[in-house]
Order: structure tokens, then C-alpha cells, then sequence
């Protein structure tokens, strides 16, 4: 299936049930974790306006946070 990436922090709720959500469908992510090797500013450059983690992209596109990739993968 289509690789995702997932901008998180530590201690993320909503992070954490994405991943778990990705990891039951099968889909492989890559995980930067602000302040575990990726900065804010990092985050900045992929998402402009990203005031929330998570931040995810599945297969290059944009999807948003935990609720519209829980939407997008019922869909």
C-alpha cells in the first residue's frame, strides 16, 4: 500500500492513533518526531500552517491530522 509520512511529537495522543490506525491497514510510514531529529521549522517547510501534530501525507498528498486520515482510509 501507499507509503505515508507522519509529523508527531512525543506524548501525542492523537499521534499515536494514527500510527496504530496506519500500522492496522498496512501502510508503511516514515515517523519525524519533532525534537527527535526534526525541528518545527522542518515541519514548517512540508506544512505552512501546521499549528497540530499530526501532520500526514499518504502517497505524497497532503491529508491532514488524525481525523481526516481516519476519513480518508474509510473512504
Amino acid at each position: 500500500m501507499t507509503k505515508a509520512v507522519i509529523w508527531s511529537k512525543p506524548a501525542c495522543s492523537y499521534c499515536d492513533q494514527a500510527k496504530k490506525l496506519l500500522e492496522s491497514r498496512g501502510v508503511e510510514f516514515e515517523e519525524r518526531k519533532i525534537g527527535n531529529g526534526w525541528t518545527v521549522e522542518q515541519l514548517h517547510e512540508d506544512v505552512p500552517n501546521a499549528r497540530t501534530v499530526p501532520q500526514i501525507f499518504l502517497g505524497g498528498e497532503y491529508v491532514g491530522g488524525f481525523t481526516e486520515l481516519r476519513k480518508k482510509l474509510e473512504s
